[in-house]
């Protein structure tokens, strides 16, 4: 995880100017990490569809009855 947050939001969106900007872009890059990514593992669904399936007692994401 540390890898790729420098490597996709340190290195690739820097020189930084101030400490709070590199703050903000760290907790936008949370947010997309923890809500937006599409994650392989997970059958290409957001970690948030599948915690939320996961709450629901659901089975509706096919990549997840395995």
């Amino acid at each position: 995880m540390n890898g790729l947050y420098k490597t996709e939001l340190i290195r690739m969106q820097g020189p930084w100017k101030t400490v709070e900007k590199v703050e903000l872009a760290t907790l936008e890059y949370v947010w997309w990490w923890n809500h937006e990514r599409l994650h392989g593992e997970l059958g290409m669904h957001t970690p948030m569809e599948v915690e939320a399936a996961y709450y629901a007692g659901t089975e509706s994401l096919p990549a997840l009855t395995r």
